[in-house]
């Protein structure tokens, strides 16, 4: 297993190419919940939050395009499409919170 700065160097480069990456996914408020100190940015986020941060992204990027997307494929595995207040609880959650309630819930369907 790699330490997070050797695979940030190998991936990208440096710890600003990164950064630059992430505000990318940070730009685009379909991804994004900000809950960022304004202050310190992302620069100041350790290597192995930064690189689980690009990780989660770019999966939800590529299977939902959007948080809404993501929110309704879990409100449907749950069988509760017609929840909206269940929904907008779901809605204040940031990315990989959702992300990772999908990957535990769709796992738990297909056990049932």
């Amino acid at each position: 297993m790699k330490s997070p700065i050797s695979a940030v160097k190998e991936t990208f480069g440096d710890k600003a190419k990164l950064v630059a990456e992430l505000e990318k996914f940070t730009k685009d408020e379909d991804l994004w919940v900000s809950r960022l100190n304004s202050n310190k940015g992302l620069a100041h986020v350790s290597n192995a939050k930064l690189l689980r941060l690009h990780r989660t992204f770019t999966a939800v990027k590529e299977k939902f395009g959007s948080r809404a997307k993501l929110i309704d494929a879990i409100a449907e595995i749950e069988k509760r499409t017609k929840d909206e207040g269940y929904k907008a609880r779901l809605g204040a959650y940031p990315v990989p919170r959702l992300w990772d309630m999908y990957q535990s819930v769709s796992k738990r369907s297909a056990a049932a």
